[in-house]
């Protein structure tokens, strides 16, 4: 039997009663995947080691700068540390690396393009990392840096004759202030991957579920089970809450921060993709790029996901964003999310 094979009440039954670890288990489902792999990595620290075996107290051959970019050569498994569930490590030239602080990244430069709607496009970052600029020009002051497959707004397109170059105009609605990206460093998203997932299966046939102490976020059809994967839940003090909610707001590109909260460790994070909210406090599936280490708690409450996974999240759960929106409200609404 594969975990695909499980009925949705079978399974439902072996989370309420704490017996679904063991039950992955013993069908071979011990450990999480890494975000899904790529050609390139971006070290997400400062002193990221490159040692010569899978092992973390192997012999540390290389520190890596935070964003540098290294040639991803293949995947094999080794040691976990905090993570028994993520033992993936990348090969890379001269050794090894651990999968939980290199984010798979691709690049893939685009062609402008000149028009867009006047309520403007969603775009991604489609290169591992991008500046932003306080002026469309080269040799404007540099901003903030955005991430692969961040989303962000697209306002304008800005064509500078002085360079002959191509800009982005986007524009942060927490920072309120307008940054500017060279287009070649944005993939502007078709309407056609904003539609929902599964339009015929009526929304009361659909349930996300989430075990906690698996970290499995399942997915499921009346009884057919269409997605299971790890997730990062809250760590302790910003636990995930437990019960039944439901994606009634959502957003494909949000800026998440805790500024003007009273806490010593502040956060913002702009550009996080995919965001779909399950309640009013802001807990939310969502996209992640500031790790790839999913299988135990280290979110601020929300559900990691790979942004690969969130967007399927986002897609297949109620209420529909419109393309030519940036967040939908609607209380009362939405797919049933179960947290256990």
């Amino acid at each position: 039997m594969t975990i695909s094979q499980l009925s949705r009440r079978d399974f439902l039954k072996l989370s309420a009663s704490g017996a679904l670890g063991l039950a992955l288990s013993e069908l071979g489902i011990s450990h999480a995947l890494a975000a899904p792999p790529a050609s390139q990595g971006l070290a997400l620290w400062s002193g990221v080691p490159i040692q010569d075996a899978p092992a973390f107290n192997a012999n540390s051959i290389e520190l890596l700068g935070k964003d540098k970019v290294i040639d991803l050569l293949g995947e094999v498994q080794g040691e976990s540390k905090e993570n028994p569930y993520n033992t993936t490590w990348y090969q890379v030239e001269g050794g090894y690396v651990h999968s939980a602080v290199i984010m798979p990244v691709e690049t893939k430069y685009q062609k402008a393009v000149y028009e867009i709607p006047a309520e403007g496009k969603l775009a991604e970052v489609c290169v591992p990392m991008s500046l932003t600029y306080l002026g469309p020009y080269s040799y404007a002051k540099n901003a903030h840096r955005i991430y692969y497959e961040t989303t962000h707004w697209v306002k304008k397109v800005i064509v500078t004759r002085e360079e002959k170059s191509v800009w982005y105009e986007i524009y942060d609605n927490i920072l309120k202030k307008s940054f500017y990206i060279p287009s070649y460093n944005l993939r502007l998203i078709p309407d056609e991957e904003l539609t929902q997932l599964s339009p015929e299966v009526p929304n009361e046939q659909k349930l996300l579920h989430v075990d906690i102490a698996t970290q499995m976020v399942t997915a499921f059809e009346g009884e057919k089970m269409v997605l299971s994967v790890r997730c990062a839940s809250g760590q302790r003090g910003t636990d995930t809450p437990v019960g039944e909610w439901f994606t009634y707001h959502k957003g494909p590109s949000i800026h998440m921060t805790n500024f003007g909260d009273a806490v010593a460790n502040i956060y913002s994070l702009p550009g996080v993709p995919w965001v779909s909210f399950f309640t009013g406090s802001g807990h939310a599936f969502h996209g992640t790029y500031w790790h790839n280490d999913y299988g135990h708690p280290r979110s601020n409450g929300c559900v990691n996901l790979p942004s690969s996974v969130s967007k399927w999240v986002y897609r297949w759960t109620s209420p529909v964003v419109p393309s030519n929106e940036d967040y939908v409200n609607l209380p009362g609404q939405g797919t049933r999310v179960q947290v256990v």
